[in-house]
Formats: C-alpha cells, sequence, structure tokens
C-alpha cells in the first residue's frame, strides 16, 4: 500500500510493511532500526514501543504498522532499516513534504 507523500507538523503517516523472508531458516531473528537525515519526529510501532533512532528492537512479527508523527514544518526523510541475524540488511527510505502549499493551507490525511 502507498504511503503519502505530504504531511504536516502533528500529523501521522502509517505505514503498513511486510516482512518478505528469503526461505525459512531456523532461529533466524530480525531487528528493525530507524534514523532521520532531514526534519524532525518520531516512529513508533504498532505494539506501542517508540524508537529511538539507531537502537535495534526486536522485530517479533511478519506483518506490522510503523506511525510516524512529524515533529517540524520541513521536508522530513526517515531512513528504516531490517537486519536479520546473519547480517543481511534491507533500506527503506520514506520523504515526506511539508504538507502546506504557498498561499493556502492543504492538509494531507493518513490512508487507512
Amino acid at each position: 500500500m502507498p504511503v503519502q507523500k505530504d504531511i504536516v507538523k502533528g500529523q501521522t503517516a502509517e505505514i503498513r510493511c511486510t516482512l518478505k523472508r528469503g526461505g525459512d531458516f531456523a532461529d533466524t531473528h530480525y531487528t528493525i532500526r530507524y534514523f532521520q537525515p532531514d526534519g524532525k519526529g518520531t516512529l513508533k510501532m504498532d505494539d506501542g514501543t517508540v524508537f529511538k533512532p539507531n537502537d535495534r528492537y526486536p522485530l517479533t512479527k511478519d506483518v506490522f504498522r510503523l506511525y510516524y508523527t512529524s515533529l517540524s514544518s520541513d521536508h522530513q526523510t526517515i531512513d528504516v532499516y531490517v537486519e536479520d541475524s546473519f547480517g543481511k540488511v534491507q533500506q527503506l527510505t520514506f520523504s515526506f513534504n511539508n504538507g502546506r502549499e504557498e498561499g493556502k493551507d492543504k492538509h494531507a490525511f493518513s490512508r487507512h
């Protein structure tokens, strides 16, 4: 499902994720972390865990949701990293534009 492109300060965007495994290897564990090179915001897991940048958190299910809440009115980018216990890393980058256009307010809405 596509992720919204525009966001305003205080708004939350839902990011629906599915972990696609390359195989079913015994005792494979996954972790998730994020980094925010542009803007300011918070990232939260659907179980309520609020992520701290670059801290690793166990990923215990294959289908999950992330919630990004904007804390600034600038362009924002977050990089999400999922790593398996063998060291293989998958990076996903999400970019959000300020949802306001010059001269008028344009509100972006989360897709459900």
